[in-house]
């Protein structure tokens, strides 16, 4: 029986010593091979880079807009709250506008209430929050609703003579149009 030394040099292990001898009996064919294989390999590095800049470039836009979005959708939710409690700072101001003086209790409840009031305007104002005045002005329907027109000579056209509702601001952009009163000389 043969032993598998006797059967001669296996397959694999041949091409490559006939490999070997081609290298060595044709150096520049070898040079040549070498410098199209390292050109292939730069080519196939700068693809990569390429793909892993393009990702991260990607990856920062997602972020920034993820963060664009996070910060529209805070400011809106912060609006819609502060838009739903207008009325209640409304009320305060009609509540302060109503009471009388009289004495002790009546007294202290409403510097109660004229405390609680004042708190809550400061802390809306800390969101953003930013009342109008109007009494006096030039009538301007961008920031005003007039609800009334009376016929003045004592003043000029278009003043604002009373505000029914304060108008407010957020951060710059109205928020609620005054109500008020305007005179007219017509």
């Amino acid at each position: 029986m043969e032993t598998d030394t006797e059967k001669g040099p296996a397959p694999e292990q041949a091409a490559a010593e006939e490999k070997d001898q081609a290298v060595l009996s044709d150096p520049a064919q070898r040079l040549e091979e070498l410098c199209a294989e390292r050109d292939r390999l730069s080519a196939q590095n700068a693809e990569l880079e390429d793909l892993v800049k393009r990702r991260q470039a990607d990856h920062e836009n997602f972020r920034r807009r993820v963060e664009k979005e996070r910060a529209e959708i805070f400011e809106m939710a912060t609006i819609e709250t502060i838009r739903a409690l207008l009325p209640i700072l409304d009320d305060f101001e009609r509540a302060q506008k109503n009471t009388s003086d009289e004495g002790g209790a009546a007294r202290e409840y409403v510097k109660g209430m004229q405390l609680i009031y004042q708190r809550l305007q400061e802390t809306l104002g800390k969101l953003g929050l930013e009342p109008q005045s109007a009494a006096g002005e030039s009538f301007d329907p961008n920031r005003h609703h007039a609800v009334q027109k009376e016929k003045r000579e004592d003043c000029e056209d278009q003043t604002i003579l009373e505000e029914y509702q304060r108008g407010y601001q957020f951060k710059g952009k109205l928020l609620r149009a005054a109500m008020v009163k305007v005179s007219t000389r017509d």
